[in-house]
């Protein structure tokens, strides 16, 4: 059992989560879910909207004899093992097996295609990829490009006949598949310095970077979720959270499977269905980022919007311009939080307090070192002034242990013994933080994070195209943004706005394809050549930019 305690002098939350004399394998993926299953193998662990249920007990049963397949397969201890899976009980299993035979997980958006799924591939350096049917001709587009990749396991039941005969690695079905005695799992253990999962987060320039996360860190991030939230054994968690987000596999299933509740998953999100789902599943607990907030309140009001049994909603963050209002409308407390792939979670709301609007919790400091400091000196502030959250841990093993592939992005983020987050905010004299701003120019797109590199790269395959740059603006939804793409084109070249968002269709997920797109005679550098992002922002107050939403251009409509 991990022993909790009340809140007391400055931990946030309704329950502290109490710091072990030393990490052991209870700190890890597998042994909470063994944990879980031998307390309470009977309980209904995880659902499906319109789909598949199962117990701890055939939870366990369908995990381990993956995790046994994955082995014949030649999967070893930290070897990183790719999934390509929708939000399903598939990709659950898939992430869960692998970690079993401690082997690290690398689960990568299934939007990716072209150069976003060639860099998250062969940056893993992944040999095997679980995936289904559906997706193989994407991967199949790349093959030629995948330099690592040497066998595909389709976790569906695919007609064998489908498949290419000239493919470059071998395609498998997981029904056909031979699985190991069950003794290679006793002899597999992993612990809390091991890595357990690699997620793919975005940069200001340059290409998505791989987190790479320890066990230890993975597990402080569900037992905090869990304790956080209060967390129980009779609680329904609904989640739309994919599982290579840590908030959907981290802080929702894994923090729900700890405390014996039941998970349900949906395979997307709809602003409309969204509390209808709530209210058929029973559910007293969800999580959603703030900009999935104000889409539910956009929808018209309705006199069944208390006719639920949802208790808390957890989210970064709660828009300030609603999140009294929308508590009031749906009778539902919002629980802001703070935190970042490599960091965790270090700030929690606690819902038993008023409500402080824009205001994200108090730091959890049994965990976490934080400050606030002036970003060009990495000297502290004074309570009530803006400048650059810093943390780092006080428990080993409960961070990140660097960007999969890139010491030199680590070493960037890491500077005078802190991790530099590039969030922006004040704590007041309360000790209460308040987040206001991302320092760094990253993108965030409905709860995505988004690398600019990895957009240009897409652009600067386009032959007509000699430069790119991509940036964030604003979406109208708090904390979120909408992509602005301007181009140098080559000489003599015209921009046709429709048929290059029809090449970039075929060579970004949807998420990433720009909104707006400007053609530019030259971008704004330095002397020495270095991109000046944040000079493009005037941009969007020229009237030659291209808006595809005015345009009525539907990426739906447009074919890869």
């Amino acid at each position: 059992m991990i022993a909790m305690k009340e809140q007391g002098g400055s931990t946030a939350g309704t329950a502290a989560l109490a710091v072990p004399d030393k990490l052991d394998s209870a700190w890890t993926v597998p042994g909470i879910l063994k944990d879980s299953v031998r307390r309470y193998g009977s309980r209904p662990s995880l659902e499906v909207v319109g789909g598949v249920s199962e117990t701890y007990d055939q939870t366990w049963e369908n995990v381990s004899y993956l995790a046994r397949c994955l082995f014949q397969q030649g999967v070893r201890p930290q070897q990183r093992v790719l999934i390509m899976l929708a939000n399903t009980h598939l990709a659950v299993h898939g992430w869960l097996a692998v970690n079993l035979i401690n082997a690290v997980d690398v689960s990568i958006n299934t939007g990716y295609k072209g150069q976003s799924l060639e860099h998250a591939a062969n940056l893993s350096a992944a040999q095997i990829l679980m995936t289904t049917s559906d997706h193989l001709p994407v991967i199949l587009r790349s093959q030629s490009r995948l330099a690592h990749l040497r066998t595909i396991v389709l976790m569906d039941d695919a007609d064998q006949a489908d498949w290419p005969a000239d493919a470059s690695f071998s395609i498998l079905r997981f029904r056909d598949l031979e699985a190991a005695p069950p003794d290679c799992l006793v002899a597999q253990a992993a612990m809390p310095w091991d890595i357990g999962s690699v997620i793919y987060t975005s940069g200001t320039s340059g290409p998505a970077k791989g987190v790479m996360m320890p066990h230890g860190q993975i597990a402080l991030l569900s037992r905090l979720s869990a304790a956080k939230t209060s967390l129980q054994a009779d609680d329904i968690f609904f989640s739309f959270y994919p599982m290579y987000h840590m908030a959907g596999k981290f802080m929702s299933v894994l923090a729900t499977l700890s405390v014996g509740g039941r998970i349900v998953l949906d395979t997307g999100f709809t602003p409309g269905e969204w509390l209808n789902r709530i209210r058929a599943y029973g559910a007293t607990i969800t999580a959603a980022h703030g900009p999935m907030l104000e889409m539910v309140y956009a929808q018209p009001p309705s006199d069944s919007d208390k006719d639920h049994r949802l208790r808390l909603i957890r989210t970064a963050p709660f828009p300030k311009r609603i999140a009294a209002a929308f508590e009031a409308r749906f009778g539902v407390r919002g629980q802001e939080v703070w935190g970042m792939t490599e960091t965790g979670v270090a700030c929690w709301v606690d819902p038993n307090e008023p409500l402080r609007v824009g205001c994200c919790g108090r730091v959890d400091e049994s965990w976490f070192d934080f400050a606030v400091v002036d970003p060009a000196t990495d000297m502290k502030l004074p309570a009530g002034t803006v400048g650059e959250f810093l943390l780092r841990p006080k428990v080993p093993w409960t961070m990140m242990q660097g960007y999969l592939g890139m010491p030199e992005k680590t070493l960037e983020a890491w500077r005078n013994f802190w991790f530099h987050t590039g969030d922006c905010g004040y704590v007041d004299a309360d000790g209460y933080v308040y987040f206001v701003d991302r320092a760094k120019e990253r993108i965030r797109r409905r709860a995505e994070n988004i690398s600019a590199g990895d957009i240009e790269a897409a652009a600067l395959a386009h032959p007509l195209v000699k430069e790119a740059a991509a940036l964030g603006v604003p979406s109208g939804f708090e904390g979120d943004d909408d992509i602005l793409l301007c181009l140098v084109m080559q000489p003599g070249s015209e921009l046709d706005h429709v048929g290059f968002l029809r090449f970039l269709v075929g060579e970004l997920p949807h998420f990433m394809v720009p909104r707006y797109l400007c053609r530019m005679a030259v971008l704004p550098r330095t002397a020495t050549g270095k991109l000046q992002r944040a000079m493009l922002k005037d941009v969007m107050a020229q009237p030659d930019v291209w808006d595809r939403k005015r345009a009525e251009v539907a990426l739906r409509d447009l074919t890869a």
